[in-house]
């Protein structure tokens, strides 16, 4: 009898190269095709796989193009950082009291990156603020179980006491320094309310400009957060009025 073997289709290339640039919202970033398909069913797979189903349109070279014939997503440049490490690692590190956590799940679910979504959820909720200030923690140690510790943020105010009054009013608690003169300079004040804007507004109302902005933290693995951990940081903003 007639007997028949089947013979393999030609190879089709794929349309995209093995070294991608990319053009995010302004900012270039290169890295490996095989990186952008690494999360099957992402947004960023679906669009560089040539065979998925919006594979035949891309093909065809309709993914836009910047004027330097890199592949434009018109998204945040500055977070797909981010997003491209955890391609490359299934890991992301963040500074800690990092202030885009909220943009940075946005970006994620835009990217359909359910992992990444998952890991920074629950540390949205802590947020209300331009970082994690007005976050409460109550700890509990293992080895001392009957000890509670609560961690209240603060927003610190340093400088002549006269001038923390001018600018904060009746917003400044004094209680840590009650009894300084008003020429004197104190460390220990602070604000009764949790917000950076609102003391930002308050300074730049009063005259007063930042000259100088610096912190102390380490970076962590957000699936790694230790409350102790996080409260061990802070950042430190100078002002000057002339």
């Amino acid at each position: 009898g007639a007997s028949s073997a089947a013979t393999p289709g030609p190879c089709v290339p794929s349309p995209f190269p093995e070294v991608v640039e990319l053009n995010v919202g302004g900012q270039v970033y290169v890295t490996k095709h095989s990186t952008l398909l690494s999360v099957p069913d992402s947004t960023l797979a679906s669009m560089f796989s040539p065979s998925s189903p919006r594979g035949g349109a891309r093909r065809r070279g309709e993914l836009p193009r910047d004027s330097r014939a890199r592949f434009f997503i018109d998204r945040d440049g500055f977070l797909f950082r981010y997003v491209l490490d955890y391609l490359r690692d299934k890991q992301l590190a963040l500074p800690e009291h990092f202030p885009e956590k909220e943009r940075l799940l946005r970006e994620a679910e835009y990217f359909q990156l359910t992992d990444l979504v998952k890991l920074l959820s629950p540390k949205v909720t802590k947020q209300n603020s331009l970082n994690d200030e007005g976050c409460q923690s109550d700890l509990e140690d293992n080895n001392q179980a009957d000890a509670k510790f609560r961690r209240v943020a603060r927003i610190m105010v340093c400088g002549r006491i006269a001038l923390a009054k001018e600018v904060f009013g009746d917003t400044l608690n004094e209680s840590r320094d009650p009894d300084r003169p008003p020429e004197k300079y104190t460390s220990r004040f602070y604000l009764k309310f949790t917000y950076l804007e609102q003391a930002f507004d308050r300074l730049s109302e009063a005259g007063f400009h930042m000259v100088a902005c610096n912190s102390s933290g380490t970076a962590a693995f957000v699936n790694q957060y230790r409350d102790d951990k996080i409260w061990s940081s802070y950042t430190e903003y100078i002002f000057f009025r002339k």
